[in-house]
Parts: structure tokens; C-alpha cells; sequence
């Protein structure tokens, strides 16, 4: 079954995992578009059609018509005319989406690899790496999490290192992070992550109060 997972947190706001066991000709273009023509390898065209349809399926799951996806001015993903914030994350064969009606979010879903442990060090901060040690899987939550709150930050020109921090954390199956954006001012963002035998996937939780 290629959906996985579909979530709802709010009225209008859930997430999703795909699993893409389809090949290109089984997605219905006319719904969800056509990939950009500088999309030529066979997975990520996969990627790209099998989100499009995550977005349609948890779409309709919250209860809204799907439209399309459009972008602002810094590429950060929007439901088309509709005013709900949207994260997508893939890293085949998986697909994620998360959809709210009132904050930003991010989501991010990777395949932990011991190629993470040589970037460490370029946008962990050097609290966060002593965290992490030697460590793949934690590494690769620290990633996700990083990636999440890039997503919701979602205007680009930020340090990783030092301008998106996450708290150090008791590794476990399942938990919470607590993240902070320090760009125009600072935001705090907890982020829900979960280790599954195949990946990592880290989400906007709740919003701190």
C-alpha cells in the first residue's frame, strides 16, 4: 500500500508518509501536474509525482480540494489558493508531507548513512556535534531536525550551525526536540522525531506556548 501513514493534528493540519512502489505511468498526471523538464533521473521524477499525490491525498484527508502547489518568492511551498503552510521531504522510496492551517512547518525524512558523520562538522554546532559523537543515527536526527527548521524558517541565507540549534537530547525510538531560529528574531519550534528500521523523520510538533 503506497500510503504508509496519514495523520491529522488540527481541523485543516496533519502529516503523511508515502512509500512509492509505483513506476511514473500509475500516478495520474492530469491531477497533480508534470515534473519540470530538468527532472530527468527515474527516481526523482518518482519523488516528485508520488508527493504530489501525498499532498492530494492528505489534502482531502483534511477535508480541502487540491488545487496545486504554489510558491513565495523564496520557493517555500504553499497549498494553491489556500493559505495553509506546507513541508515536503522525500529520500526514496519515501515521500512526507505536512500541511497547517495557521504556522509554518517542515518536515524531513532521510536514510541515516555514515557519509553524515564527515559533514557534522560543518553545520552542527560544536555542542551539538559532542551530542551526537560518532553516533549515525543521532547524527541523522540532528540533520532532519536541522532540515526542519530551515523549512520553517523558509527564506533561505541561514547558518545551520549557529542560526539553527537544537537542544541535546536522550536518543530514543521516539521523542521531542527543541529547536531554535535565530534570524530576524528568534523563534522556538518543537519538532517531533521518530526512528523507523528504514529512516529517520523529524516534524513540526506543537507549538511552544
Amino acid at each position: 500500500m503506497p500510503l504508509k501513514e496519514i495523520h491529522q493534528t488540527g481541523p485543516q493540519s496533519g502529516w503523511a508518509i508515502w512509500h512509492i512502489e509505483e513506476n511514473g505511468e500509475q500516478f495520474t498526471s492530469n491531477i497533480i501536474g508534470i515534473p519540470p523538464v530538468e527532472i530527468t533521473h527515474g527516481n526523482k521524477k518518482l519523488e516528485w509525482l508520488a508527493a504530489r499525490h501525498l499532498v492530494l491525498s492528505l489534502s482531502n484527508h483534511l477535508g480541502l480540494r487540491y488545487f496545486g502547489i504554489r510558491k513565495d518568492a523564496f520557493g517555500k511551498p504553499f497549498l494553491e489558493k489556500y493559505p495553509h503552510h506546507l513541508s515536503l521531504s522525500h529520500s526514496f522510496p519515501y515521500v512526507a508531507v505536512q500541511i497547517d492551517h495557521d504556522h509554518p512547518v517542515g518536515i524531513d525524512l532521510e536514510q541515516p548513512k555514515n557519509k553524515i558523520l564527515k559533514i557534522g562538522s560543518r553545520i552542527f554546532s560544536p555542542v551539538e556535534l559532542a551530542d551526537a559523537g560518532t553516533d549515525v543515527i543521532k547524527h541523522t536526527v540532528y540533520w532532519c531536525a536541522k532540515e526542519a527548521l530551515y523549512k520553517i524558517h523558509g527564506k533561505g541565507n541561514v547558518h545551520f550551525s549557529n542560526q539553527l540549534n537544537v537542544e541535546p537530547f536522550l536518543l530514543q525510538e521516539e521523542g521531542t526536540l527543541k529547536g531554535t531560529i535565530f534570524s530576524e528574531k528568534k523563534m522556538n519550534v518543537n519538532l517531533d522525531y521518530k526512528i523507523e528500521p528504514d529512516y529517520i523523520l523529524v516534524r513540526t510538533g506543537n507549538m511552544p506556548h
